[in-house]
């Protein structure tokens, strides 16, 4: 059953959301199943990328969604999200995306962070996701979800994407178990990921009934 009650009005019953990412949009869509909306996405709309200049998820995700909401002329939702790590002072943070290079290859990033956390004895880290649904330039809202957990070597599991392989979230399938995001079944972790405490927030935020 679809939720249909809104408390605000999109217009023409759409909704862009606002990312280039194919394994997020996938995430995104499946968290979307059951909103009466037509979702669209930056790739089919054919909008740009826009520059993430912003010194926050919060910042970034705001750019992002009022960016693509002035060009296209809809509402629009974005995700900037990030792996922060206790021990390398938050980073990458932001600038998860950039530490993959342009041809976002996460084998690298990884690959980074192994070296850099070598000599490290603590591995908490957290997986941040930050939302943010635009009308226009100044009508927004930011729903913010972390997923606290640890990050570990060598990498484990394709069924995730970025830097799942390596990050252990607290809230696992099965008592006792540590398992990435790379290994759980994505059913799982669409459930349970910060990404979804954030679209918790969005989803009863928008429905009267949410």
């Amino acid at each position: 059953m679809k939720h249909k009650n809104f408390l605000n009005k999109f217009k023409e019953n759409k909704l862009i959301v606002a990312t280039h990412n194919s394994g997020k949009l996938s995430e995104i869509k499946n968290l979307l199943k059951n909103v009466d909306l037509d979702i669209y996405s930056s790739i089919e709309m054919n909008l740009p990328i826009p520059k993430e200049i912003g010194s926050s998820f919060e910042e970034n995700a705001y750019i992002k969604s009022s960016e693509t909401t002035l060009i296209s002329g809809f509402a629009s939702l974005s995700d900037d999200s990030g792996l922060i790590i206790n021990a390398l002072d938050g980073s990458p943070g932001i600038y998860s995306a950039d530490w993959s290079g342009k041809n976002r290859n996460f084998s690298d990033a990884i690959k980074k962070i192994e070296y850099l956390m070598k000599n490290k004895t603590d591995y908490k880290a957290s997986m941040v996701c930050v939302l943010c649904l635009s009308w226009n330039k100044k009508d927004f809202e930011v729903f913010r979800g972390e997923m606290p957990g640890k990050i570990k070597f060598p990498p484990r599991g394709n069924k995730g994407f970025g830097y799942d392989p390596i990050f252990i979230p607290d809230t696992q399938p099965f008592i006792n178990q540590s398992l990435t995001y790379g290994e759980i079944d994505p059913s799982f972790k669409n459930n349970n990921s910060h990404r979804n405490i954030a679209f918790k927030k969005f989803l009863k935020s928008i429905f009267k009934n949410g």
